[in-house]
């Protein structure tokens, strides 16, 4: 599940906890991508001569069709603009990375100074100067933003209160980030940071806070999770545009084997495949959407039926397409970006399966979340399958969104803490609907733990800086849905038994080869 934020508010949210999480400015990097977004609608993007090294070098032709070649250039060509906005955001990022790492150096030099914690420093400096923002605060920001909000003020209000308290956070942090550049010996060697053109360009020095370098590869390593979403937007943007063309020159093929337009094959191939649209189907939409339509169903029919008739013809048409592929001469060198190996935290994280195990399976979880809920028995049971060869390890990813995720989240480290982890989270997951307090403490009467012991650490908030730890994780590596699943570092996108299992043969394979 993802988070369920309107794309304006999202660039603060992300930094949840951002006090005790991480060092604030980090959060510039997603402003700075969220804002070339928002710019983007408004007017055509400048352009930069500043490589974002996310886009090596893409084929000259991207698709041979029977024959007939399709070039790159002349699917870029019409989202050239697009290409370029999100290149920037690369661009963007890269330069407020190197603030963050500065930033944090300063964080910990202070922290090791008075004998704390970074999280401990940052609790002790910013929430003290943050004004809570108020009702009518959220009010007037919701009234300025209101095309952008797809939710009336009652149902926002608090995830607006929250996004207005993050941003007071992170303004209080930066500041706080300021004092400490003042009495401290910061230089920072260019203006310019670009990314790496060799692997020994990594070893490049971008600033030196107190004698301790920041180079060019730390802060690649930091922005893998950016490059890669990035890379896999620019390829759907592609691959869309190359089926486009590809269903074109098929259609145009037969058409022209037929001896007819390209109209009358739609009207003899096509419509006779699109499936009517039923009064059920339309109200069904309707019921489903009624909150973000606000208008009465009357009003809106007509509009709902063009978009589904419209839709239907859509998947006729692709349908159509398909069938003329499997009788093409079809070859396509467009490829999907390879995930990045990322380096993640599994230290005292629990874990089932071999100790030892080649391939390790990360997964960001959140115990609100029903694919959650269904993807966890999948996985759970391919551990199983593979014996010792495969390693589960567990974090805990609770979204803004779920209003008990975060404490069941602290009711399962309270559960391992008595040793019943899994046990515990195996009822969370079954009972996910009824995840408040109360409900927390049963569950754990159910498995016979020490209840004076669970209800006293769930009272107490004992585990609350755990679970932003894990959040804090999580945001460093580019968790922003759940279920969330890494296999030897790879993020995995299919979560199905075939695609999880073929998933772990690769990694069995490329361990095998080392």
């Amino acid at each position: 599940m993802k988070k369920l934020l309107p794309i304006l508010i999202i660039a603060v949210l992300v930094l949840g906890f951002v006090f005790v999480k991480v060092w604030a400015t980090k959060g510039d990097q997603q402003k700075a991508a969220d804002a070339a977004a928002t710019d983007s609608q408004s007017k055509t993007p400048e352009k930069k001569d500043a490589d974002c090294g996310c886009d090596k070098a893409p084929p000259d032709v991207f698709a041979t069709v029977n024959g007939v070649k399709i070039a790159s250039k002349d699917v870029d060509e019409p989202i050239k603009d697009r290409i370029q906005e999100l290149q920037n955001q690369v661009i963007e990022a890269r330069k407020a990375q190197l603030d963050f790492e500065i930033n944090s150096r300063l964080l910990e030099g202070e922290a090791r100074r008075l004998g704390i914690s970074p999280q401990k420093l940052l609790e002790r400096e910013v929430p003290q100067r943050v004004i809570a923002p108020t009702e009518a605060d959220a009010r007037a920001f919701y009234d300025e933003n209101k095309k952008n909000i797809d939710a009336e003020f009652k149902d926002a209000k608090s995830q607006i209160l929250g996004f207005l308290l993050n941003q007071r956070r992170a303004d209080e942090a930066k500041k706080f980030a300021e004092r400490l550049r003042l009495s401290a010996k910061v230089e920072v060697l260019t203006d310019n940071v670009t990314p790496p053109e060799t692997e020994a360009d990594r070893a490049r020095v971008f600033a030196v806070v107190n004698g301790i370098r920041v180079t060019s590869g730390d802060i690649e390593e930091a922005i893998k999770p950016t490059v890669f979403s990035i890379q896999e937007q620019l390829y759907d943007l592609r691959k869309k545009g190359l089926d486009v063309k590809i269903n074109d020159l098929l259609l145009d093929e037969a058409a022209k084997k037929k001896n007819v337009t390209s109209d009358a094959l739609f009207d003899a191939e096509i419509l006779p495949r699109v499936k009517p649209v039923t009064e059920k189907e339309i109200r069904k939409f309707y019921d489903e959407n009624q909150e973000k339509i606000n208008a009465a169903y009357d009003q809106v029919r007509g509009q709902i039926l063009q978009m589904l008739q419209n839709r239907e013809q859509g998947n006729a048409a692709a349908a159509y397409a398909e069938e003329l592929r499997k009788n093409a001469a079809l070859e396509i060198f467009l490829r999907p970006p390879d995930p990045p190996v990322i380096s993640i935290s599994i230290d005292d994280r629990p874990w089932i399966g071999g100790a030892k195990a080649p391939v390790t399976i990360v997964e960001f979880t959140d115990f609100e979340c029903p694919s959650c809920a269904s993807t966890q028995p999948v996985i759970e049971n391919l551990v199983k399958e593979y014996g010792d060869k495969v390693k589960l390890v567990a974090h805990s990813f609770p979204l803004e969104q779920h209003k008990h995720a975060f404490k069941a989240a602290e009711a399962a480290e309270a559960a391992r803490e008595q040793g019943k982890y899994w046990e515990y989270t195996l009822i969370l997951f079954k009972f996910q609907k009824e995840l408040e307090v109360e409900k927390l403490k049963t569950y754990a009467g159910m498995l016979g733990l020490d209840r004076k012991k669970f209800d006293e650490a769930l009272d107490s908030g004992k585990f609350v800086d755990a679970v932003k730890q894990e959040l804090s994780i999580g945001d460093r590596i580019g968790v922003a849905s759940t279920p969330s699943i890494f296999i030897n570092g790879k993020r995995i996108r299919e979560r199905t038994r075939e695609g999880l299992k073929a998933a772990i043969e690769a990694a069995l394979k490329d361990t095998a080869k080392k």
